[in-house]
């Protein structure tokens, strides 16, 4: 086991994240090793000032572009839309751990005979016309379809069956316009050897192993608890988990971590033990201000962030507007080894502006020259990311 103060475990978080000191990750390439580091990114399609998983890889990869994302997964194949934790990005050698799922929505599609027609209706109009949307192709058909993997669903026939043959793997998303997904066949994207690869770990509980040891990737530290982290893991109850970890920790895959004033056990890969001994030196890293995804990797469980952190954070996208505190569409606000407020930023794509229309500090927050010069900073990051020429940002003032 392994003892550290609450600064040390967030250190280890922010740099396992790439988010303290200089930037760890770099350009094209480094977005696809940070994919590879934390397996999966959530995809949101909502856009206010970026996509989630482009605001997630804005916050670490220097020098990254959105463009640099769609070619990765629309050009190179390297990565590919797929559920994992709910919408997800994960790498494409990832593809044969989820063919139980892939099974399951097969099985699935027996409910609905009346979709074997339909199917091949869109294989014969992909074939003659390429990719195609659910606006391409009016498909007849009268009934409400329910997804097996994740939480699509409705009246739409044309919709339906499209994303059906995408939860069986049949299809997969060739490229997105907007929030309008199109779909391909398959075959035509992903090596034979990863289409056609029968599932490696057949056995429950090595699955479940296999996906808790990436959650915990995902994150860096977690706990043995009910957590968001593990969204999507069928079949991951309390007694699963618990077995899972006795396990992980018995082949030496993970590594408890005890931080002072916490009841809970922590627990990181033991791969990232040098990471841990570089925090113990208590190096002073160069401090960045950056602004975070909503569904960002790092607080994916919400009660450890502020645990570790003391920043309570909640989306509120999907909070009445009567009853927000803050704003429809809000990112946490990190400086250093803390989270120092939020920002309600909108990308003005008409006008080329990116509007800062409020920030909120938390307690006891200094507005420093140093802060505000960071923060200066990271707008204007944010805003050539966003492909914003000038910044409204009355707030700040």
């Amino acid at each position: 086991m392994i003892q550290l103060t609450n600064r040390q475990a967030r250190q280890f978080l922010l740099l396992k994240h790439g988010l303290l000191g200089k930037y760890k990750f770099s350009g094209k390439q480094g977005v696809l090793d940070f994919a590879r580091q934390v397996n999966c990114i959530q995809y949101d399609p909502i856009d206010v000032c970026g996509k989630n998983a482009e605001l997630v890889l804005q916050s670490r990869i220097k020098g990254f572009t959105k463009g640099m994302l769609a070619e990765l997964l629309y050009e190179d194949r390297s990565l590919v839309d797929y559920p994992d934790k709910n919408l997800a990005i994960i790498p494409v050698e990832d593809w044969p751990y989820f063919e139980r799922y892939r099974q399951a929505a097969r099985q699935h599609a027996e409910r609905y005979p009346e979709m074997e027609a339909l199917t091949a209706q869109v294989r014969a109009h992909i074939q003659n016309h390429g990719a195609l949307s659910s606006n391409d192709l009016k498909l007849d058909g009268d009934f409400s379809w329910q997804s097996v993997i994740h939480w699509s669903g409705g009246n739409n026939s044309s919709r339906s069956v499209l994303e059906q043959m995408y939860s069986t793997g049949e299809l997969i998303i060739h490229h997105k316009k907007g929030t309008r997904k199109y779909y391909d066949i398959a075959k035509k994207y992903i090596q034979p050897n990863l289409l056609n690869a029968s599932e490696p770990l057949e056995d429950e509980l090595e699955h479940h192993k296999w996906r808790v040891l990436r959650r915990i990737s995902s994150v860096g530290l977690l706990w043995n608890r009910a957590s968001d982290a593990w969204l999507n893991i069928w079949g991951l109850k309390a007694a699963q988990r618990n077995e899972v970890f006795r396990q992980l920790l018995h082949e030496a895959c993970i590594v408890a971590v005890a931080v002072e004033q916490m009841k809970d056990m922590l627990y990181c890969l033991a791969e990232d033990l040098p990471l841990i001994e570089a925090v113990l030196q208590n190096q002073e890293p160069k401090l960045r201000c950056e602004l975070i995804a909503p569904l960002d990797n790092f607080i994916w469980d919400r009660k450890l962030i502020n645990e570790l952190f003391d920043f309570d954070y909640t989306w509120e996208i999907y909070t009445p507007a009567i009853k927000r505190k803050f704003g429809y569409y809000v990112l946490p606000l990190l400086y250093g080894e803390s989270f120092i407020g939020r920002a309600e930023i909108i990308a003005e794509r008409k006008t080329g502006t990116l509007v800062v229309k409020n920030i909120w500090y938390e307690n006891g927050v200094k507005q420093t020259t140093q802060l505000r010069t960071a923060l200066n900073s990271c707008f204007q990051k944010f805003a050539l990311f966003n492909g914003c020429e000038t910044i409204s940002a009355d707030s700040m003032n």
